[in-house]
């Protein structure tokens, strides 16, 4: 692993083994050693994640470069030689290895990657139509998700702590959308209405709303149903 936990909530990296690492802004706790911290900006939008798959949502496709800004986390750049410790508002950390897979992670839980990884924000309606866009306003995630690729290692912010729920079996995994933090590997996810839309209006609970996963992989899930 990249990335050491201290405890529940802190992780420390020593750049002279990993190089270049990305964090939220504001999320260095303390470092030892020469460290130099520089503002990074934000992933380009994945292929096919664009504006121009956007036909027929109209003022939707308006506001989705306004609506990107604000919800994409600012992060910042660590380069050097030291250690660095990071970690946000008392949550808790779990650390996530890539090789070669994908991760997709909703914005607020990403603490910090390694800078090698590609990363990208994707919106929600290229990954499953009106239904996930429809799916980002009822839970209150937003538009926009992250994504990450390649060799090295993402921390992930969590309410209690993640569980670690592979996909893949006969039956789909179905998880509270307020509880779900993100999922790793070849994984669709589908917005499940479980009550009439006016019942759905403004609940975020899975007893209206659920996250279906299907495909191979893993989803993590938080031990809470409280918002980052």
């Amino acid at each position: 692993m990249t990335f050491e936990k201290v405890n529940s909530k802190v992780v420390r990296v020593d750049l002279g083994v990993t190089g270049d690492v990305l964090a939220r802004r504001g999320a260095m706790l303390f470092y030892t050693g020469q460290v130099q911290f520089m503002p990074h900006s934000a992933g380009g939008m994945a292929a096919g994640g664009g504006m121009g798959g956007m036909g027929g949502l109209g003022g939707v496709a308006g506001m989705a470069g306004r609506a990107m800004a604000g919800e994409h986390e600012a992060m910042m750049a660590a380069r050097g030689r030291g250690v660095v410790h990071y970690g946000r508002a008392g949550l808790h950390v779990t650390v996530v290895q890539l090789n070669g897979q994908q991760l997709t992670v909703e914005a607020s839980r990403l603490l910090c990657h390694t800078a090698n990884l590609q990363s990208s924000v994707v919106m929600l309606g290229q990954q499953g139509g009106l239904r996930s866009m429809v799916r980002g306003a009822v839970t209150g995630q937003g538009l926009f998700t992250s994504q990450l690729s390649g060799q090295g290692s993402v921390v992930l912010l969590s309410h209690g702590g993640t569980i670690e729920l592979p996909v893949g079996g006969s039956q789909p995994v179905v998880v509270d959308p307020q509880a779900y933090v993100g999922h790793l590997g070849n994984v669709k996810v589908e917005l499940v209405v479980a009550a009439g839309w006016r019942d759905a209006v403004g609940k975020g609970s899975g007893e209206a709303t659920q996250l279906k996963l299907v495909g191979q992989g893993t989803v993590y899930v938080q031990a809470s149903e409280q918002k980052l």
